[in-house]
């Protein structure tokens, strides 16, 4: 039993976390989240910003538009949702 628990524990330890901006909340129980992040251009070595947006599983519906958030990916819950809220930072 002991093997098994620690199995769970390292799977939802692989699981990938990011933190964005809400930028929507009109749909019921999901949210549509925005992450920003920079980087180097391949290239030309050029910091570039480049923004994604993720529709997130919000379960209570808590989350407004502003709020900053930490979401986990999971297995697929729609169409479009492969992530869940996890945490309202602010």
């Amino acid at each position: 039993m002991t093997s098994q628990a620690t199995t769970t524990e390292q799977v939802k330890n692989t699981r990938q976390r990011k933190t964005g901006t809400v930028v929507s909340n009109k749909m019921d129980k999901t949210i549509v989240v925005e992450v920003s992040y920079r980087k180097a251009h391949p290239k030309y070595k050029k910091i570039v910003a480049t923004k994604s947006k993720f529709y997130v599983h919000d379960k209570n519906s808590k989350a407004v538009v502003g709020d900053t958030v930490i979401i986990e990916e999971t297995r697929p819950l729609s169409k479009l949702k492969r992530w869940r809220l996890v945490e309202i930072v602010q």
